[in-house]
């Protein structure tokens, strides 16, 4: 073979990688599940940036040509869609049993928000789930970066299905994609009004338990906790004082306050913080990731399932089954990864290379920005959550400074308090969940699908 035949071979060979990850697959059958999935699946990858170097992928869940299109993205940063697929708001779920050698079993979700919404489910930033770089470059992300290639994926996956380009659109996502949610809507409306085609018919977002400023949701922890009765009236008191409710990155050299918070630490240690009421499951390894390069509200435990795996009544083993399940080979077979692309999936990928380069840490100026340009807006917290307090988004949504149009009243799921709702004339609702904790549709299905199903119909919950 001549010089030229073999650059044209290689030419060729690289097309047909790039066609193959691009091109999407509808799925009849899930290993795992029996018979034929009852609702349509897709999935695919779509390629972003120079050379479509990152490589995002995607499931797509298809209820109705005309109901509205919802782009789902899970938090971390560098958990797996699926998440939201599986354990949230996705029409599958892990019947959570031992394992014993078997692939995971899975099963039908009766409270699916796919009965009402078209879902795009996707892996970003680049390393999460089965997303992956071609080249070390473009394996770096960062706050910025993902902000810009969701905006690109949406509009190249909406070439690719253009019979949605006329159905309202919604950007949704919960924990930290409560800082990149705004901030995405914000890039599309601004791409929109500069003619970036094409255009997005984008009506609003969605937010549960979003992470959104660290001085609301951290500080909020201290005053959650003495609310549920976790820490005594003189600690709390005593921790005003000491640390001017100001409870992040306490330096040992404020003797008092520094004091104060560890006393806080003993109180709470063996509390379930992504839900108060659940037990405290200890096992493994447990490691922090510290998301503004400090101790703040974001310093969430996580476990090291290569090393240890938790107790099957621990909600924790769910997860478990997932890593299980995606790392199977006709499971990877069934959903077309590109080979090669994935060592190991993981639900949680806390190793990408990731900079948070957000500006003053906070989104609360877009949410002013998005309001200004009459976007709609959900934002729901599980009043369990100790990871983001409902009382700290509480006020950071006060601090908008916007009037009540609605206020503050419990709604109702079959004659029971589901939670408690207020609404803003910036048209944003803000409800809870009662008895949700981090995130709230994973602990409350049924309540947040009727939550969710009245927001989109415009009716009061």
């Amino acid at each position: 073979m001549d010089k030229t035949c073999f650059l044209l071979f290689l030419l060729i060979q690289v097309w047909s990688q790039l066609v193959s990850c691009h091109r999407p697959v509808k799925l009849q059958y899930l290993p795992g599940f029996q018979g034929p999935l009852p609702f349509e699946l897709e999935t695919g990858y779509i390629g972003v940036d120079e050379s479509d170097d990152v490589q995002l992928f995607y499931y797509f869940v298809k209820s109705h040509k005309d109901d509205p299109l919802i782009l789902w993205l899970t938090g971390g940063p560098g958990c797996s869609a699926f998440s939201g697929l599986v354990y949230e708001i996705g029409p599958l779920k892990f019947k959570v049993v031992e394992y014993n050698g078997n692939l995971p079993t899975l099963v039908f979700n009766p409270h699916s928000w796919t009965q009402v919404s078209n879902i795009i489910f996707v892996d970003i930033p680049v390393g999460t789930g089965f997303s992956f770089a071609r080249t070390p470059l473009a394996s770096q992300s960062g706050y910025r970066i993902q902000v810009n290639q969701t905006e690109q994926f949406l509009r190249k996956w909406l070439i690719d299905h253009p019979e949605f380009l006329s159905n309202p659109i919604y950007i949704a996502g919960d924990s930290y994609s409560g800082m990149v949610v705004p901030a995405i809507v914000q890039k599309i409306s601004n791409g929109n009004e500069e003619g970036t085609k094409p255009l997005i018919n984008v009506q609003g977002y969605i937010l549960g338990n979003p992470s959104t400023d660290p001085r609301f949701d951290y500080n909020s922890k201290i005053r959650f906790a003495h609310g549920k009765g976790l820490i005594s009236d003189e600690l709390f008191e005593s921790l005003k004082r000491s640390c001017g409710e100001e409870y992040r990155g306490v330096d040992p050299g404020y003797v008092e306050c520094y004091k104060q918070m560890q006393d806080y630490d003993k109180c709470t240690e063996r509390i379930n913080p992504t839900q108060i009421m659940e037990p405290f499951c200890a096992f493994g390894s447990t490691r922090t990731t510290p998301i503004f390069g400090r101790r703040s509200l974001y310093d969430m435990g996580f476990f090291d399932f290569s090393l240890s795996i938790p107790p099957v009544d621990c909600r924790d083993y769910a997860y478990v089954l997932s890593e299980y399940w995606a790392n199977d080979k006709t499971v990877r077979k069934a959903l077309h990864i590109q080979e090669g692309s994935t060592e190991r999936w993981m639900r949680c990928n806390y190793g990408i290379n990731y900079t948070y380069d957000i500006a003053s840490g906070s989104t609360i100026n877009y949410h002013k920005f998005l309001a200004s340009k009459g976007y709609r807006s959900l934002i729901y917290s599980g009043d369990h959550d100790m990871v983001v307090p409902f009382v700290g988004t509480q006020a950071w949504i006060r601090s908008l400074n916007y009037s009540i149009v609605d206020d503050w009243r419990p709604w109702l799921v079959q004659g029971q308090v589901a939670g408690y709702t207020r609404t803003y004339s910036n048209q944003m609702t803000f409800a809870t969940v009662k008895g949700g904790g981090h995130t709230a549709p994973e602990y409350k299905p049924e309540e947040c699908f009727e939550m969710y199903k009245r927001w989109l119909s415009q009716e009061p919950l």
